[in-house]
């Protein structure tokens, strides 16, 4: 699954857009850089009931921005996205 799937997967499952659930994790102080990622999943699961896999996109999202790593744009692997940049304002408003 992409990147840019699990943050889809995200919004269908909370009903949050991807900026939204970052704008909550910046007010509760997790994009703290002494903030682990364990702690962040125990707050994903306690509040929105998303697992692991989840969890670790939105960590990604939390701890270094929307970027992603150039090795997974246009390959045929299970991780690959269309683009290095993922689009954290809802599936509704992403450009086709």
């Amino acid at each position: 699954m992409s990147f840019q799937a699990y943050l889809d997967t995200i919004e269908d499952k909370t009903g949050l857009t991807p900026r939204q659930l970052l704008e909550i994790a910046k007010s509760k102080g997790y994009d703290d850089p002494n903030v682990k990622a364990g702690e962040i999943l125990e707050w994903l699961k306690a509040d929105y009931d998303l697992g692991r896999g989840h969890g670790m996109a939105l960590v990604h999202v939390i701890k270094k921005g929307p970027q992603i790593d150039r090795k997974h744009v246009g390959t045929t692997g299970t991780h690959r996205d269309d683009s290095d940049t993922l689009w954290l304002d809802g599936k509704a408003t992403k450009p086709a």
